[in-house]
C-alpha cells in the first residue's frame, strides 16, 4: 500500500520535511515515489507548500494520508 507521509530533512535541531507518496513498507528516509510538497515547522508562520495536482492523483489512486499530512492537507483545503 502506498502511504503519503512525512521524510525529514534538514540539519540537527532544524527539522524540515518533504511530503512524499512512498511504499508503506520501506524505512521513513528511503527512496521514494514522489514528492507531493515540503512543510518547515521551524519558520513563522509554517511554510507548508504542496502541488494539490499531485496530491490529488496519489488519494484518487488510493493512497492513504498519515495523520500528520491529513491534518495539513486539511489546513491546505485539499480534504
Amino acid at each position: 500500500m502506498v502511504k503519503i507521509r512525512l521524510t525529514r530533512i534538514g540539519a540537527k535541531k532544524q527539522p524540515r520535511y518533504r511530503i512524499v507518496a512512498i511504499d508503506e513498507r520501506k524505512a521513513r528516509d528511503a527512496e521514494y515515489l514522489e514528492q507531493i510538497g515540503y512543510y518547515d515547522p521551524t519558520k513563522d508562520p509554517i511554510i507548508c507548500n504542496i502541488d494539490k495536482e499531485v496530491a490529488q492523483k496519489w488519494l484518487n489512486n488510493g493512497a492513504q494520508p498519515t495523520d500528520t499530512v491529513r491534518r495539513l492537507f486539511k489546513n491546505s483545503g485539499i480534504l
